[in-house]
């Protein structure tokens, strides 16, 4: 345990700060307090009572940190002081992407396809699918700020230019 911090009662000697956890994992990611706030419904002072361990958070906030933070609900509690009835109650899985990950995704994979499988296709079917992508592209771009991390934001754009740098008419 680092000699900075602070002994809590009723936390087992030898057990982490799920509260520092969590900080740790947003500041990984960049995130501000106000930010993860968003993401998760909660008020920027409700996260820092998280990450003070001032609160210890429910099953449902813990599912969708562990979604936020790409692992399992589990993962993210064990060798911390997090109750273990509560605990026991924690899903065993959670969703981890998000929708604009997930269409992101899918316009990688149909350019991937296009540029393997693609000579089978007219000229018109090809550039169809092109614009399919772009359009997907163009409207994640246009929302982008609106519950994407600068890091689904960056890939989107970045997708959109090389799309549009490789398939330029």
């Amino acid at each position: 345990m680092d000699m900075w911090e602070p002994t809590w009662p009723g936390r087992p000697a030898g057990q982490g700060s799920l509260g520092r956890r969590i900080a740790d994992l947003r500041v990984e990611r960049g995130w501000t307090q106000q930010q993860l706030a968003e993401r998760l419904g909660i008020s920027r002072v409700a996260v820092s009572h998280l990450e003070t361990d001032l609160n210890t958070p429910g099953e449902r906030t813990v599912a969708l940190l562990a979604g936020l933070f790409r692992t399992e609900p589990h993962e993210l509690v064990a060798g911390t002081s997090y109750p273990a009835a509560k605990a026991d109650r924690l899903p065993s899985v959670v969703a981890r992407w998000t929708e604009g990950e997930h269409r992101l995704a899918l316009v990688r994979r149909d350019l991937w396809w296009l540029e393997r499988c693609g000579a089978d296709l007219s000229k018109r079917e090809r550039d169809d699918l092109i614009v399919a992508c772009q359009r997907t592209l163009d409207q994640l771009a246009r929302v982008a700020g609106y519950g994407m991390d600068p890091d689904e934001v960056g890939a989107v754009r970045a997708e959109l230019a090389l799309l549009r740098a490789k398939h330029s008419t």
